[in-house]
Parts: C-alpha cells; sequence; structure tokens
C-alpha cells in the first residue's frame, strides 16, 4: 500500500537529529512524476531493513524541502545520522535509488 505524502511539520533540526539511516522523501501527492516513480521507490526500499523512510509534502511555504535544497519533485534524499549522504532527483528506475542507497549506506 502506497503511503500519501503528508506535511509532518519536521524540521531541519528534528531530521539532523535522527539517529541511523533516514530517506526523506519530497513531492506532492499531485505530482505525476512522484506518482510514476512510487514503483521504483517500493521495490528499492522492499529490499531493506532497518530504514527510515519519511514523505514529506513539499510545495509552496513549506520550510524543510527548501532546507534541503529541493527544486524538483520526487527528491529524495538519504541521510546516516541526521546528515546527507547521497540524493536521488526524479528516479527513473529503482535501479537509481540502489545506488544512492549503496553508496550511502555503505560502511565507511
Amino acid at each position: 500500500m502506497r503511503t500519501a505524502y503528508q506535511d509532518l511539520g519536521t524540521t531541519r533540526e528534528h531530521i539532523e537529529a535522527l539517529p541511523g539511516p533516514t530517506l526523506l522523501e519530497f513531492g506532492t501527492n499531485w505530482c505525476g512524476w512522484c506518482q510514476g516513480a512510487q514503483p521504483h521507490i517500493e521495490a528499492a526500499l522492499a529490499e531493506q531493513t532497518g530504514l527510515r523512510h519519511l514523505k514529506e509534502e513539499d510545495g509552496k511555504g513549506r520550510r524543510l524541502g527548501r532546507a534541503f535544497g529541493v527544486k524538483l519533485w520526487p527528491t529524495l534524499v538519504l541521510l546516516r545520522d541526521g546528515q546527507e549522504v547521497a540524493r536521488v532527483v526524479r528516479p527513473a528506475s529503482a535501479d537509481d535509488i540502489r545506488q544512492a542507497l549503496l553508496q550511502g549506506l555503505a560502511p565507511g
């Protein structure tokens, strides 16, 4: 089941305080690019365990997206202990997302 984007009221400070890996996904429920990317996102995340996934609704007046420099939807920002380690903008395949996850979650 697909989860809708929501205005979680989350701040950059809250995101930076999250421990472990987090995938922060920015978009809107009406965005065609976002809808088209959902099967790719779901496929890539089905293989992950222990990854927090937050779907943040973005748009006019939404500060969190601006704080992360989001310009196109969907934008997926991978964080480890609150620090950005990888980013995918408008993923065209599950492999695009898997590559970012491998890069961002690799030990090091």
